[in-house]
């Protein structure tokens, strides 16, 4: 092992107490929530235990951070991030976030051509917000069957059973924010005409 790998690497316990002093929660509680063992934990923190992808997994899930932010590597001398987009049932998706089991965000792209494509209603834990950036996306919430254009839009419960699209042969992008269940978005600001 090199001088700079073993400096990585001790530099994870005090992050990891840091991290864990900051969300107020106890070894115990942490290992409750875990299943990591309590000494296991307290060796970690303290460096007496090297951290491994079975211990760094779960920490990172409990705190709501990326692995990264659990071991900063050295830097690569390029701070970009590179989304990796992925298809969907013809659908390029974007992811924007890292956040896992947090506000996840996407940018979705549904070609031109996709209007015959069978609507397939689905639902699942969460809450979803998003935007129609270009063209026409017909959304299907429930029973409703909606066309939103550029510039509006929708939020729901993702338990009603929902399903997006082109609403005509143009091509549709749209932003969109998936939440845990129960978590909302909260406007702060409103714009009031006359002010």
């Amino acid at each position: 092992m090199t001088d700079e790998f073993d400096e990585v690497l001790s530099a994870v316990g005090p992050r990891l107490r840091e991290l864990r002093r900051r969300a107020g929660i106890t070894l115990a509680g942490l290992s409750a929530s875990t299943g990591i063992p309590v000494s296991t934990l307290s060796r970690l923190e303290s460096g007496q235990r090297r951290p491994g992808l079975e211990l760094l997994l779960p920490l990172a899930k409990a705190y709501r951070v990326p692995l990264d932010d659990l071991v900063v590597a050295p830097a690569t001398g390029d701070p970009r991030v590179y989304p990796r987009p992925f298809t969907r049932h013809g659908m390029t998706v974007v992811p924007l976030t890292r956040n896992p089991g947090g506000l996840q965000a996407f940018k979705h792209i549904i070609p031109a051509g996709l209007t015959r494509r069978e609507p397939d209603p689905r639902s699942h834990e969460g809450y979803h917000w998003l935007y129609v950036l270009s063209g026409r996306l017909r959304v299907m919430l429930g029973d409703q069957d909606l066309v939103l254009t550029a510039g509006e839009v929708a939020e729901f419960d993702t338990h009603l059973p929902h399903w997006f699209g082109n609403a005509d042969e143009r091509a549709v992008e749209f932003l969109s924010i998936l939440g845990p269940q129960g978590e909302r978005f909260h406007i702060r600001a409103r714009y009031r005409p006359g002010r």
